[in-house]
C-alpha cells in the first residue's frame, strides 16, 4: 500500500484576493516607484492618505507593499500618482 503524502498545502484565505499596483512619479528623478500593496488595503483609505500628502497635510506618505515592506515618499516630491487595476483586470500585450 503507498501512504499519501502528509504534506499540508495552506489553504488561501481568500481566493479571490486582489493586488493594487501603484506607480509614482517623483520630482527630477526619471524613474517612478511602481509596487503591489498588500492585499488588505482598502483603495478608498489609500486615496484619501494620497490626497492628505497632495494638500500637504502629511510630509510623508507611507504605504506596505504585498510583502510587508514600508516605503516612504516624500510628500513634496510627488509628481504624480497612479492607481492600478486589480491583478485579475489587467491586460497584457496589445489591443484595446
Amino acid at each position: 500500500m503507498v501512504e499519501p503524502h502528509r504534506y499540508a498545502v495552506p489553504a488561501l484565505s481568500n481566493p479571490e484576493r486582489t493586488v493594487v499596483d501603484v506607480r509614482i512619479g517623483v520630482t527630477q528623478t526619471p524613474r517612478e516607484i511602481s509596487m503591489e500593496l498588500a492585499d488588505d488595503q482598502d483603495r478608498a483609505a489609500l486615496k484619501a492618505r494620497i490626497e492628505a500628502a497632495l494638500t500637504g497635510a502629511v510630509d510623508v506618505l507611507w504605504l506596505t507593499d504585498k510583502k510587508g515592506r514600508d516605503v516612504g515618499i516624500a510628500a513634496a516630491k510627488i509628481a504624480f500618482v497612479e492607481l492600478g487595476a486589480a491583478e485579475g483586470e489587467r491586460r497584457i500585450g496589445f489591443g484595446g
